[in-house]
C-alpha cells in the first residue's frame, strides 16, 4: 500500500485515513482530544510503558486534517497558554544595584546556587529582565533548572 503521510516513524496508508474518516463520522459528538483516546484503544496504540498514545494520535489527526485527507470537528476549547501570556518580572530600584567593578581575584569567594522556586527567583527575573540584551524569558525543559544567582563575598 503506498504512504500517503509519515508520521513520527508510522506510515499512514490510504485504507488508514479512510478508516479514520469513517471512525469521525460514526461518532460526530466527540471532540478531537476524545477522537484520539478512542482511535488509540482501537488500534491499540500504545507507548512502552502501556500508556495511550494520544497526543502522539491527536498530531497525527491534525496533520492529517492540515494536508485536506481528513475533517476534524472544530475546535472546543483553547486553553491558556502561561508562557505566552506571563507577567513581566516587576522591576527593580536601580539605585540599589551599582554596577561591579573589580578584578576577579579582587572579589573574593564566589557562590552560584539555584534560585528556581524560592524567593529569590523573582529578584532573579527582574536581574535579567532589566541588564540582559533579551530580556527575560520563562525557562522550559532542562533549562527550567538554569536561574541561578551569584554572590560576592570579600576576604
Amino acid at each position: 500500500m503506498e504512504c500517503l503521510l509519515r508520521y513520527r516513524g508510522k506510515d499512514i496508508t490510504a485504507q488508514e485515513v479512510e478508516f479514520i474518516q469513517n471512525f469521525i463520522a460514526q461518532n460526530p459528538a466527540l471532540s478531537r482530544r476524545a477522537l484520539s483516546t478512542r482511535l488509540c484503544q482501537v488500534w491499540n496504540w500504545v507507548q512502552a510503558n502501556g500508556r495511550l498514545r494520544s497526543m502522539v494520535c491527536r498530531g497525527l489527526m491534525l496533520a492529517l486534517h492540515r494536508a485536506g485527507l481528513i475533517q476534524l470537528p472544530p475546535v472546543r476549547q483553547q486553553p491558556p497558554n502561561p508562557l505566552a501570556q506571563r507577567r513581566q518580572p516587576a522591576p527593580l530600584a536601580r539605585a540599589a544595584w551599582e554596577p561591579i567593578q573589580a578584578a576577579v581575584r579582587e572579589l573574593g569567594t564566589l557562590e552560584i546556587r539555584q534560585v528556581r522556586r524560592t524567593p529569590e527567583e523573582q529578584l532573579f527575573g527582574s536581574l535579567i529582565q532589566a541588564h540582559h540584551y533579551l530580556a527575560y524569558t520563562q525557562p522550559v525543559g532542562d533549562y527550567a533548572q538554569m536561574p541561578i544567582m551569584r554572590s560576592w563575598t570579600s576576604n
